[in-house]
């Protein structure tokens, strides 16, 4: 005769704790950047993406939000790997990799100043930080898409092929967002379509990470041990 005990599987902890800042990340940051845009003079929700905060005399704390932000994103990333151990679940984390480096380098390197935001600027000037922002800001979103387009198919392997049609939609969403928000940057359009990206990006990584966190096996697990 055999008796049931439990077990705590150390490695799925992990993996879980991780998967969850998957979750975490994308509502810590558009909660501090409003609490940011709304506090900060000059700055307007309508005109203004979130990445000029970063410029001003309060600028850091925006800088701190997006770092902050992307080490969430790296750890999520490391999740991932740890629970789709396969191809796909590399490909998911080095995406989620790369955007995670560009949020840190978005950080790095500041937008240029833009007519009005900080307050007296006229903007119209480019420099070196401005561009490197704007490439490193391209790259990430389209390693971000990347992602969703990897979980895609993630999904499809083991036959959720809904949560793959919504995963590829994000992933469009985070194109078409942000390459139609640099195009029309000049008017308050360009900052819809930013906010479009930024927030189907975010809602890809939660429903993501939530859903491989309930996939993953459980830490605490019943073992059959001989009774005594």
């Amino acid at each position: 005769m055999s008796t049931t005990a439990t077990g705590f599987d150390r490695r799925a902890a992990v993996t879980r704790s991780l998967l969850g800042w998957g979750v975490v990340a994308g509502p810590f940051y558009v909660v501090v950047g409003l609490a940011l845009a709304l506090t900060r003079p000059g700055f307007l929700l309508s005109e203004h993406a979130l990445s000029l905060l970063m410029l001003g005399e309060w600028g850091w704390l925006q800088r701190l939000n997006l770092i902050l932000t992307a080490l969430m994103v790296l750890a999520a990333a490391l999740g991932f790997q740890r629970a789709i151990r396969n191809g796909r679940g590399l490909a998911i984390a080095v995406l989620l990799d790369a955007y995670g480096l560009c949020l840190v380098l978005s950080a790095v390197f500041p937008p240029d100043p833009v007519a009005g935001f900080p307050p007296g600027s006229e903007g119209g000037v480019a420099t070196i930080s401005g561009i490197l922002h704007l490439v490193f800001g391209a790259v990430g979103f389209v390693a971000l898409a990347a992602a969703a387009f990897a979980y895609a198919g993630w999904c499809r392997s083991i036959g959720e092929r809904r949560r793959s049609a919504v995963a590829i939609a994000l992933g469009v969403l985070v194109l078409v967002g942000f390459f139609g928000g640099a195009a029309f940057a000049m008017i308050p359009l360009g900052v819809l379509l930013l906010w479009i990206a930024v927030l189907s990006g975010w809602v890809f990584l939660a429903l993501a990470a939530a859903h491989v966190y309930a996939w993953s096996p459980h830490p605490v697990v019943a073992q059959r041990v001989p009774a005594a």
